[in-house]
């Protein structure tokens, strides 16, 4: 259908208000939940087309991640939307005060390829739970992936309350779509990208979230459990084969405890895809040729001390552990996002505290300590969008608590409670009483301001 059209009949059905009937829309939830059970095999099959994932990767990062994230809106979406009754200032004496929410409207979410199913549907998710309308651009590369969610909402929705809409477009399709005036628009992407996407919402002066990337530190202190921190650290890094917007993008490991960490890595990368990655099912693909490519040209920067082969034709990268690299180096310069990771060392805390502080904010940090001392420094001394203390990853699987970056990586946080949160508008209401008024507050004001001090103190 033409956008333009398709955004017209999307206003009207907002209009309408249908869609904030709370019922209706947990109604709707509980059809995608269904929609997403039915179509569950085919899921699998799509993506491992587009990135080689096994079922159980699928469902451990996609799907099962979202249908949690539906299972809590359903089960909390009553108490969530509900009028706020909140505190009034006694200045305001025989008044009383409300926060309403209220939906926005018609909502754009502009999705990546690299978990293609799980950041189309879970701001998704939140965008139907506040009230709003959809439309969803899911990423043209991950096109089997894009092709089964199409599905799944055309069985779930009418087009005017979600529509997919320029699947098989690119960048141009994205600077389209932007043409047209959207009541909030949500992007997962890099950051040069988010940097568009924000130039041309502010033509309207549209409310953006950008969930964004960066260059994640891995901190292992001399103190860290390293069987464990290796075992968590492989996993977070290889998962997806590194194409992971919050994996652990470089080590920064204790120069004591460097030897024994690489010596365990290896015989994780070894125990978790065997002597021979290339064949074991549990490893992915780089999503194209031109990544491929990219992450082809780091292999020479440092000494490979595990890994480094591939295969072009199957868009295979072997995981791969690189030594011998600095922060002037090019891979120490933009997001790795793919199975290399680069081991730095360091002597001194507060020097790495201080290196790690002057980069830009990255969208994750990771802290391999057994030190409360040590935890609450870097927690405190370094900005980052969130993160994990012994372990990586897994804060981006709870819907408790918001996940979100801050300054290069992103603006605006989601999951749970916060997805609702972020696609709702707080219309804050005071209501005041017609039996009395106070005339002190109205002209002429001679000598009223001593008593107004004392009031408000």
């Amino acid at each position: 259908m033409n956008l333009e059209l398709l955004l017209k009949k999307q206003k009207e059905f907002f209009s309408s208000g249908t869609t904030k009937n709370i019922q209706y829309r947990i109604n709707k939830l509980k059809d995608l939940k269904i929609g997403i059970e039915k179509n569950e095999q085919l899921i699998y099959e799509a993506l491992k087309a587009d990135l080689n994932k096994s079922a159980f990767e699928t469902y451990e990062t996609e799907v099962g991640i979202v249908i949690e994230e539906i299972n809590m809106a359903i089960r909390k979406l009553k108490k969530w939307s509900k009028v706020e009754k909140v505190k009034t200032p006694l200045i305001h004496f025989g008044t009383k005060s409300y926060i309403y929410k209220e939906p926005y409207g018609i909502v754009l979410n502009i999705s990546p390829w690299n978990y293609p199913f799980q950041l189309s549907l879970s701001p998704l998710v939140g965008a139907i739970a506040a009230g709003n309308c959809v439309m969803l651009k899911p990423s043209r590369y991950s096109r089997n992936t894009s092709d089964v969610l199409e599905k799944i909402i055309k069985e779930v929705f009418d087009e005017e309350y979600v529509a997919v809409v320029e699947k098989d477009g690119g960048r141009e399709s994205i600077s389209n779509l932007l043409n047209y005036k959207f009541n909030y628009i949500f992007f997962t992407g890099s950051p040069s990208v988010g940097k568009v996407i924000m130039e041309k919402a502010s033509k309207y002066l549209t409310p953006v979230t950008l969930e964004l990337g960066g260059k994640s530190p891995c901190i292992v202190h001399k103190d860290a459990d390293l069987r464990k921190a290796s075992k968590r650290i492989i996993w977070g890094k290889f998962l997806n084969a590194g194409q992971t917007c919050v994996a652990p993008d470089f080590l920064m490991v204790h120069e004591e405890v460097k030897s024994e960490l690489i010596g365990y890595m290896k015989e994780d990368i070894e125990e978790f895809f065997g002597m021979e990655p290339f064949i074991s099912e549990d490893f992915g693909r780089i999503i194209n040729e031109r990544q491929f490519e990219r992450l082809k040209t780091y292999l020479p920067e440092g000494y490979i001390i595990k890994g480094g082969d591939y295969d072009v034709k199957q868009r295979y990268i072997s995981p791969t552990l690189m030594d011998g690299v600095s922060f002037s180096s090019s891979i120490m310069k933009e997001e790795i996002f793919g199975p290399i990771l680069p081991i730095l060392t360091y002597n001194n805390m507060d020097a790495l505290i201080k290196t790690l502080h002057n980069r830009p904010k990255s969208l994750a940090l990771y802290l391999f300590t057994q030190s409360k001392t040590i935890e609450t420094k870097v927690l405190d001394s370094i900005s980052f969008g969130g993160g994990c203390v012994n372990d990586t990853i897994i804060h981006v699987a709870s819907p408790y608590i918001p996940f979100g970056g801050v300054g290069n990586s992103g603006m605006g946080a989601y999951h749970g409670k916060a997805s609702f949160d972020l696609f709702t508008h707080n219309k804050s209401i005071l209501k005041k009483s017609n039996i009395f008024d106070i005339k002190f507050r109205y002209a002429p004001y001679k000598g009223k301001l001593k008593l107004l001090k004392k009031f408000l103190k």
